[in-house]
């Protein structure tokens, strides 16, 4: 029992096995670890720096880490920000300093770790007792203190690309000693090429989807069939919450102002396929025919909240078409943000103005002690007036002179308006001389 354990113990995921030993074998990051980047060379002069590697998952930041600590002969602690607290980090530091050579304390998930759990760092960087990396899929102006990240340098990591991750494949396919090289599987081109791109940037994922399929694969070879079974329906990334959520909707709505509707279409798509809650796109989408489409044409919100409520009514996938049509519609709309500055104008005087009283003849006068004091005195009635319009008449409160704050756009239902609008004022005018 005793001798099995042990084995089972020692077993290891493809993916652990396959971590590379040298940074030449690092993929997807020549940005940062090519010959020549600064920090290739910090790594082999052996002058390093406290450092945060922020990317997405499978990308290499544990990996890179790990190479960092066996570059300078350095003992390698790690701690996951998931499930450590502060005790760990004690532990962690008093291991360093009983060690006698360099540490690299690596912390997974780093984002994780409250202000006062970051904080516990910063001395142990300072005086040289740990070389701290930390790791994290976050962005880290947002997740990390101000403190931490002036003490440490952050490197973006980017997703690995499909042509990347094919080689990753190969090369455990061709690895006896870590890899799968004993088991003599092949793979095809189409094949490769589909788990490449099912692993969506995670080297990890990929070989994770790997190890599955050489342990189905018939006659020792990996056809487009079985990695679609295993590794096509696999998530995108997206995370919900995160940096990608936040790019990803900034995306469609930056497609759906600039008037493209193939890339919004795309985007949403992406969205819907990632998990995101359709609801949540409709609220945006809703917002987008509000800020940006605006009374250009009307008829875009009156579409997207159709939309929204379809999807309440119908669910999915029908709901989701919905919402869709409203997509592809405020693309090709006329746009025009003149209310949404307008608005944000008047709120500015609004809040600068102070309590300014209603002009009398503005005030509603439904009793007969509010008549007798002037309320409603002098107001005219517009539509007793030619047009419905009171040509002449002020609406403004008194210290605050009239002001334009609405200016149409010469696009969609709007150049209607301002040509109505240019009428009024004209009258307006001559009322007053």
């Amino acid at each position: 029992m005793n001798d099995l354990f042990v084995e089972e113990k020692a077993f290891k995921p493809l993916a652990d096995r396959m971590r590379p030993h040298k940074l030449d074998q690092v993929f997807g990051q020549a940005h940062l670890l090519a010959a020549g980047k600064p920090l290739r060379q910090a790594i082999e002069a052996n002058k390093l720096h406290s450092m945060i590697f922020w990317g997405p998952p499978g990308t290499g930041k544990t990996t890179i880490a790990r190479l960092i600590a066996e570059y300078s002969d350095a003992r390698f602690i790690t701690i996951s920000a998931v499930l450590a607290g502060v005790k760990d980090i004690r532990e962690a530091i008093e291991q360093a300093r009983q060690y006698q050579g360099p540490t690299v304390l690596f912390i997974d998930e780093v984002h994780r770790f409250n202000k006062a759990q970051q904080d516990a760092f910063l001395p142990y960087i300072e005086d040289g007792t740990i070389l701290f990396v930390g790791a994290t899929t976050e962005n880290p102006s947002f997740e990390l203190n101000n403190a931490l990240l002036s003490r440490t340098r952050t490197y973006v990591l980017k997703p690995i690309t499909a042509e990347d991750i094919e080689q990753v494949v190969h090369r455990a396919l061709n690895d006896d000693d870590y890899g799968l090289g004993k088991l003599d599987l092949s793979i095809d081109a189409e094949a490769c090429r589909m788990l490449a791109l099912a692993a969506d940037g995670d080297a990890r994922r990929a070989l994770t989807y790997l190890e599955i399929i050489s342990d189905l694969a018939e006659q020792r070879h990996i056809d487009a069939t079985l990695v679609a079974e295993i590794a096509q329906q696999g998530p995108r990334r997206f995370d919900k919450s995160g940096d990608l959520f936040y790019e990803q909707i900034s995306a469609l709505h930056k497609s759906v102002r600039g008037s493209d509707p193939d890339a919004a279409l795309y985007w949403f798509c992406r969205m819907i396929d990632g998990g995101c809650d359709p609801v949540y796109i409709a609220r945006r989408v809703v917002r987008m025919a509000i800020e940006d489409i605006g009374i250009a044409d009307p008829r875009g919100l009156e579409l997207c909240l159709n939309g929204w409520q379809t999807f309440e009514r119908l669910g999915s996938p029908e709901g989701e078409l919905a919402i869709a049509q409203g997509v592809v519609y405020l693309a090709c709309a006329a746009k025009s943000n003149a209310v949404y500055g307008a608005y944000q104008q008047a709120m500015e005087d609004a809040r600068a103005s102070g309590s300014l009283e209603v002009p009398m003849h503005l005030r509603n006068a439904p009793t007969k002690f509010m008549q007798e004091l002037g309320y409603a005195d002098g107001y005219r009635y517009a539509h007793d007036e030619a047009d419905a319009f009171a040509a002449g008449e002020t609406y403004f409160p008194g210290g605050l002179e009239p002001r334009r704050y609405y200016y149409p756009v010469d696009r969609g239902l709007e150049i209607r308006i301002a040509e109505k609008l240019e009428q009024l004022r004209k009258r307006n005018q001559e009322n007053k001389l």
